[in-house]
């Protein structure tokens, strides 16, 4: 089974932390089970100063799967997913994250994170969170 992990466990990755999330990462690379969204691309690759690091880390999810570009649909959908948790009075700081969980809804996925947002999106829609225990 393919996941989806977050900005956030690639770059405690990167950065050689050990937690039960970035050895899931690291299982799931090997195992050929993780594929990328676009914007969790941008995200990984904008952060990095240091230009060899940025080709290093390049290389490794270059060749990655890249769930499809987004079209306008994929957007319409994304920001569906945003009204709807706003109507359930939940509120999501940071739109790429709807559109990173309508990926994983989508493609019926599972997404591994460090990010409190993509708690609050599952606890309304249909989103699946790895979950160590």
């Amino acid at each position: 089974m393919y996941r989806i992990f977050d900005t956030t466990i690639w770059i405690d990755y990167f950065h050689g932390i050990i937690n039960p999330k970035t050895d899931l990462l690291a299982n799931s690379l090997r195992n050929d089970s993780v594929c990328m969204v676009g914007v969790i691309v941008q995200e990984v690759l904008q952060g990095i100063k240091n230009d060899a690091m940025y080709h290093r880390i390049k290389g490794h999810i270059e060749h990655l799967p890249l769930l499809p570009a987004p079209d306008f649909n994929t957007y319409d959908s994304a920001a569906q997913l945003y009204r709807s948790l706003r109507k359930k009075g939940l509120t999501i700081r940071k739109p790429n994250d709807c559109l990173i969980a309508y990926y994983a809804i989508h493609f019926d996925l599972e997404l591994c994170h460090n990010d409190s947002d993509f708690n609050i999106i599952a606890s309304g829609s249909q989103l699946k969170i790895w979950k160590p225990f």
